[in-house]
């Protein structure tokens, strides 16, 4: 049977999708089609909302699933009705949080992701900045503003995990590859010696980085599965050598990676 879920939201549709996600990654068996709809922030758009999931459902012959993070109690009255099976996360969890509390809620739409603070909304903007001008080894002076260095092979996962720290939380990273050139001298390049505490590991498996580059630079010699081997065996005697906490990325999503890394490093993160 097929099965469709709905992502509903007044605001990006970023919550919605990520708890509603995680509740489907419970059942590995069964794939999902998914749907996210954002800015459902009117009556109006409630009951086009409401007409499109019961489309679907007739299309399907079963009820689809409906994850809603709608705020105003009225849109979310409008959604119940309609021909799927309806998961209100506000209306299973606000109830407990106003008794808890003692004080009612906002009924605010898009309460989550407006704008944040300036000094916060700054500091990420600066964080996204820093991490694209010290991609890939660049302006390594700058270093010394870094919060976290990553180092390894190229391709090993060091750039979205830059770029991923800075943007969810506000965290100045440099990333750095180790080179052919490093690689043959085996130790650690001589840029880096002033920011060892800084430094951070990654790796990964050698089928992983020779797939990942076959795809980027066909039959190369830099694509060769004895090149990953050899690369990946030498960074990790660096690493090893000169104890630097690292982690493999194979199995790792960024998201995964770069909590880890700031638990690992006792990096401060600053949440938006």
């Amino acid at each position: 049977m097929k099965h469709t879920a709905f992502f509903i939201s007044d605001s990006t549709g970023i919550t919605a999708e990520t708890l509603g996600k995680a509740l489907l990654s419970q059942f590995p068996k069964i794939k999902f089609k998914k749907l996210t709809i954002p800015y459902v922030n009117s009556l109006d758009k409630a009951r086009e909302t409401v007409m499109q999931i019961n489309q679907v459902s007739r299309k399907d012959q079963a009820k689809v699933l409906v994850f809603s993070t709608l705020a105003n109690p009225e849109m979310r009255s409008i959604l119940a009705d309609c021909d799927g099976m309806v998961m209100d996360f506000f209306d299973i969890l606000i109830g407990p949080l106003e008794e808890e509390l003692q004080s009612k809620y906002a009924k605010e739409v898009g309460k989550l992701h407006k704008m944040p603070d300036l000094k916060t909304y700054d500091a990420r903007i600066a964080a996204i900045d820093f991490a694209l001008n010290a991609d890939d080894g660049i302006n390594v002076k700058n270093y010394k503003n870094a919060d976290v260095i990553l180092i390894g092979v190229s391709r090993s996962g060091k750039t979205p995990t830059c770029l991923y720290l800075a943007l969810k939380f506000a965290i100045r990273a440099a990333n750095y590859p180790i080179t052919e050139e490093n690689i043959n001298i085996s130790h650690l390049p001589k840029d880096l010696i002033p920011y060892r505490k800084k430094l951070f590991g990654l790796t990964i498996t050698s089928a992983r980085l020779h797939e990942i580059r076959e795809q980027r630079r066909p039959n190369s010699s830099y694509a060769k599965l004895a090149q990953c081997q050899k690369e990946l065996k030498t960074v990790e005697q660096i690493f090893k050598k000169e104890k630097i906490p690292y982690l493999d990325s194979t199995a790792f999503s960024i998201e995964e990676l770069a909590t880890k890394i700031t638990q690992i490093k006792k990096i401060t993160r600053h949440g938006l």
